[in-house]
């Protein structure tokens, strides 16, 4: 019975509104970093997750002092230009994934997200990829934590290289900082 009363939000209109406001806004970190290539350089690095339901306090923890400023950017689709720029001011300062409700409400709290135990397996979708050579913990963790019934997404943005990428019921789609933006990205051509 419960099942015929989900919502499904992966294919919800408004869902993928603020999914695809998400990742714009991280590829737009990227893009707006130039010193990738420089050595000992950390960029910008970020982790989000998408999230529906009641609580995520079962498989998350709070990152200590790390929060989102709530009190300068609530909403993630309300003002882009002010949630771009807090975002980017986060993704150099913070540490800990940002959980955005599927209303595009950020959480103040920012978290470390628990690998999923053998006993939650069983409710969890199918691990449909395999862990990539060039994911470090933080894209391995987004990967674990879009196959729980009630993260609709995570996106992350490397620090090390400026990639985006977005992983959704256990599957990835990824972008090199080279790919991103199309024919506007002039190091692209």
């Amino acid at each position: 019975m419960g099942s015929e009363l989900r919502i499904p939000y992966e294919d919800h209109d408004g869902v993928r509104e603020l999914t695809d406001c998400l990742r714009y806004t991280l590829e737009g970190i990227s893009l707006s970093f130039d010193r990738w290539n420089e050595e000992f350089v950390k960029g910008p690095g970020l982790y989000v997750a998408v999230v529906t339901g009641p609580s995520i306090e079962r498989f998350a923890d709070p990152m200590g002092g790390n929060e989102w400023p709530v009190d300068r950017c609530r909403s993630v689709c309300l003002d882009l230009q002010n949630f771009f720029e807090t975002t980017s001011d986060v993704a150099r300062s913070r540490d800990g994934a940002v959980v955005v409700s599927v209303d595009g409400v950020v959480q103040r709290r920012m978290v470390r997200f628990a690998d999923p135990v053998p006993d939650e397996c069983d409710d969890l979708a199918p691990q449909r990829t395999e862990y990539e050579d060039w994911m470090g913990s933080r894209h391995m963790s987004a990967l674990d934590t879009s196959r729980r019934a009630n993260v609709v997404a995570t996106l992350t943005l490397s620090e090390e290289t400026g990639r985006v990428s977005v992983f959704e019921n256990g599957t990835m789609e990824t972008a090199e900082r080279r790919a991103l933006g199309g024919e506007w990205n002039v190091e692209r051509y």
